[in-house]
């Protein structure tokens, strides 16, 4: 992992923005402003990849609660390439611009491709009461348990965006050692939730704040049956904080906002990873502090590799000279070294 690291390290720190989007804020809001629109092989190019389907995930805490995605098979898999599976951030679902455009990624290189919706959100809000958060590893658990062994046979990588970077950090550091991953790679996550939460409420991210909080009210009061206490306590809600401090933290068993952050904080869970990890993160993130990264690179970790972009925004990272993401062709190279491929500078 130390070459690895060293060679995507060269990478990040020569990274420089593609036009018209410089700069930390214009990266972060150029998947808004230009969403994904080519079509996904295997939903509207069926002669190329017909094997595209929906698939459905009980969990296993008795709920009766169950998670979606849509798979993704090619017709010439790669050879020795494990699946892929993506999870998607706050907010976000399986059709979010970022998710359609890694899916398409690593589609065009033979991989097999899992989107999933995690609990309550896209098409999972439809058959789930509940809702995911910072912590909830045993939902991708879940998930690994129902594949079948044709889709673990080369084993996984798992791909986490933002939040669900940090759940798949809290996975990976408690559970992964009893599934078949070959890596795993997160994509400006909020490894200290509560850091991240004091920088979203800073004033210069205001606008950033009502939208991300308006967009979660909507998501759980739109895919929930409420008490109306609950109802006016989220509606209520006058920031992230006070949300996840009324709502999140006392429906998942979290004494309240702080201690909700503190245990679920994907920054803890990095030592405990026994499987090869990437983690990848803008200096000039709006969103995530870079702080966090900067302790975790000391460590030297021998199974992690840190890698820093000099800018990228928060799950931006499109760089001058590449059509595709770096975060993409980053993981590429990732997963190149981890099936021992011959990796080269894209």
């Amino acid at each position: 992992m130390l070459t690895l690291s060293r060679q995507l390290e060269r990478q990040g720190a020569a990274f420089q923005d593609r036009a018209p989007w410089w700069g930390g804020d214009l990266q972060t809001l150029r998947n808004v402003c230009r969403p994904q629109t080519a079509a996904l092989p295997g939903q509207s190019s069926a002669m190329a990849f017909p094997m595209s389907f929906p698939m459905a995930f009980p969990m296993s805490d008795g709920s009766g609660d169950q998670l979606t995605g849509t798979l993704h098979r090619p017709m010439s898999p790669a050879k020795d390439d494990p699946s892929i599976l993506l999870i998607h951030g706050l907010t976000g679902c399986e059709d979010s611009t970022y998710m359609k455009e890694s899916a398409l990624f690593h589609l065009r290189r033979g991989r097999q491709v899992l989107r999933l919706n995690l609990r309550g959100a896209g098409r999972s809000r439809h058959v789930a009461n509940g809702y995911y958060h910072a912590g909830c590893a045993r939902d991708i658990r879940d998930v690994l348990d129902g594949l079948d062994d044709a889709s673990l046979e080369r084993g996984l990588v798992l791909v986490g965006f933002s939040l669900g970077g940090n759940i798949l950090l809290n996975f990976a550091g408690r559970l992964a050692a009893h599934y078949p991953i070959a890596g795993i790679a997160t994509v400006s996550a909020p490894i200290e939730p509560l850091e991240a939460c004091k920088r979203m409420m800073e004033p210069r991210n205001a606008v950033y704040h009502r939208f991300l909080l308006k967009r979660m009210k909507q998501d759980v009061l739109s895919s929930r049956i409420l008490s109306t206490g609950e109802r006016k306590d989220i509606e209520g809600a006058r920031s992230i904080f006070a949300f996840d401090d009324c709502w999140v933290a006392p429906q998942n068993g979290f004494r309240d906002a702080r201690d909700y952050y503190e245990r679920t904080a994907g920054a803890r869970c990095v030592r405990s990873i026994s499987v090869p990890a990437l983690l990848l993160h803008a200096s000039n993130d709006p969103w995530i502090p870079v702080r966090p990264y900067l302790s975790l690179q000391k460590l030297g970790l021998p199974n992690v590799a840190i890698v820093i972009s000099r800018s990228g925004g928060h799950v931006g990272f499109h760089e001058r000279g590449h059509a595709e993401t770096w975060h993409d062709r980053m993981i590429d190279i990732f997963i190149k070294s981890l099936v021992g491929h011959e990796v080269s500078a894209p």
